[in-house]
C-alpha cells in the first residue's frame, strides 16, 4: 500500500532487509498460523451448511449453487445460467478433481539426453563436451541437468566448463533457466523469452549463426524477461535482447548490444554491460547492483529512470579495468564485432559509457555522489 516494496524502505518492517525497520514489524508467525486455523474452521462451517463434509465432495456440485437476494436488479431478471453451469454426469465418477492424471510431457525433456551425456561429469567430476541441435519445443533447457548438479555437489557446484554443451538452433523459453555453477551452455542461434531465469552460477553464450550476414547488434537475439531472478553466474549475449532484461538480478554478470524498455527493472545487485542503446525506462526500481551503457547518441538520460540512480562518468580505473574486462570475454565467448571494434577504439570509446548507479546502493557502499553525466 505504501508503494515501497521497492526501495527497502517499508515503513512497517515487512519488504524490508534493513534491521531498523525490521524491527517496526510487530506481528508473530503465530498470528499468521491462528488465521489460517480460523479460515479452515469457517470453511468447514459452511461446507456442513451444503452437506459436504470435505471440499472435493463440492467440487462440480453446481445444483448447490443460488441466486442471491440481493441481485433484484431488472437487468438480472429472468436470467438463465443452466448452460453456464451444466455439469455432465460422469458414471462411476463421485469426484470431479483430478479424475485424468495430467501428462506434463517430461519424458520427451532434452535434459534426460543432457543428463545421459554428462554423466561422467555428474559422477567423478570429470569434463565433458557435446553439441546437439536444439528446437523451440525444448524449454527449460539445463534445468533438470542442474538439479542433478545441485543434489550431487549443493551450491558449491562444479569447477567452470565442467559440463559444456554447444547447441545450434532456435530454444524454447526458459532456457538455461536455474543453471548450475559448472554447467555451460552456448547457442549458435536464438533463444525464447525467459532465457537464464533464476540463474544460479552457470554461464550462458549465445551468438547467430556463424553463417549470418546481419549485423548482431541491430537483430533480436533473446526474448523478454532475460535473466529474471538471477543470483549469479555469467551471460553473454551477442544481440538485442527484448524487455525487462535481467529485471530482479541479484547477483548474476551479463554483457549485451541492447535491450528493449524496462531493462535492469528491480535489479538489487550483479553487473550488466549494455553495448548500444536501451529502451526507455531504464533502471526503474534499481536498487543494487552497477549498470554500464554505451551512450553513442548522448540521449540515454532521456530513457533512463532516475527516479533512484546517478549515471556518472566512467572515471574510475577499477570501473575501467572491470569494463574493459568484460567486454574482452564478450568478443572471446561470442566474437562479437560489435565488442571487437569498441576495444579496437577504446580511447575514445571508454568516455561514451555511462556509469548507472543506485543512490541507495552507493550510500550502503559509502560511495559520495559524484556529479552526473546528464546527456541530452
Amino acid at each position: 500500500m505504501m508503494r515501497k516494496c521497492h526501495l527497502n524502505t517499508c515503513p512497517v518492517g515487512i519488504a524490508t532487509q534493513n534491521p531498523a525497520l525490521r524491527a517496526k514489524f510487530a506481528g508473530q508467525p503465530e498470528h499468521l498460523i491462528n488465521y489460517f486455523f480460523f479460515v479452515a474452521e469457517e470453511v468447514r462451517e459452511w461446507l456442513a451448511q451444503l452437506g459436504f463434509r470435505t471440499l472435493d465432495e463440492a467440487i462440480g456440485r453446481v445444483d448447490r449453487l443460488e441466486m442471491a437476494d440481493a441481485l433484484d436488479h431488472w437487468k438480472a431478471r429472468g436470467l438463465d445460467y443452466s448452460s453456464i453451469l451444466y455439469s455432465p454426469p460422469v458414471p462411476g465418477r463421485v469426484s470431479r478433481r483430478c479424475t485424468i492424471s495430467q501428462d506434463h510431457g517430461l519424458q520427451q525433456a532434452l535434459d534426460y539426453k543432457l543428463i545421459d551425456h554428462a554423466r561422467d561429469a555428474l559422477e567423478s567430476g570429470a569434463p565433458v563436451e557435446f553439441r546437439l541441435p536444439i528446437r523451440n519445443i525444448h524449454r527449460t533447457v539445463g534445468a533438470m541437468l542442474s538439479g542433478e548438479v545441485a543434489r550431487r555437489y549443493g551450491s558449491e557446484g562444479l569447477p567452470e566448463d565442467t559440463i559444456k554443451f554447444h547447441f545450434t538452433g532456435s530454444a524454447g523459453q526458459s532456457f538455461g533457466a536455474f543453471l548450475a555453477k559448472g554447467v555451460t551452455l552456448m547457442l549458435e542461434g536464438d533463444a525464447n523469452d525467459y532465457v537464464g531465469k533464476g540463474l544460479s552460477g552457470g554461464k550462458l553464450i549465445i551468438f547467430p549463426p556463424k553463417k549470418s550476414t546481419f549485423q548482431p547488434e541491430e537483430n533480436m537475439l533473446v526474448g523478454n524477461v532475460v535473466l529474471y531472478g538471477a543470483t549469479s553466474g555469467e551471460a553473454f549475449f551477442n544481440g538485442m535482447a527484448g524487455e525487462r532484461f535481467a529485471v530482479r538480478n541479484s547477483g548474476a554478470t551479463a554483457v549485451v548490444e541492447s535491450v528493449g524498455d524496462h531493462g535492469c527493472e528491480y535489479m538489487t545487485n550483479g553487473i550488466v554491460v549494455v553495448l548500444g542503446r536501451t529502451g526507455r525506462n531504464f533502471a526503474a526500481g534499481m536498487t543494487g547492483g552497477i549498470a554500464y551503457v554505451l551512450d553513442e547518441a548522448r540521449d540515454f538520460a532521456s530513457r533512463c529512470n532516475r527516479a533512484g540512480v546517478d549515471l556518472d562518468p566512467l572515471d574510475e580505473p577499477a570501473d575501467i579495468q572491470l569494463l574493459h574486462g568484460l567486454i574482452e570475454r564478450h568478443l572471446e565467448t561470442t566474437g562479437s564485432p560489435r565488442a571487437d571494434w569498441i576495444l579496437d577504439n577504446w580511447a575514445s570509446m571508454m568516455g561514451k559509457f555511462v556509469k548507472v548507479f543506485p543512490r541507495e546502493f552507493k550510500r550502503v557502499l559509502g560511495v559520495p555522489r559524484a556529479t552526473e553525466v546528464v546527456h541530452g
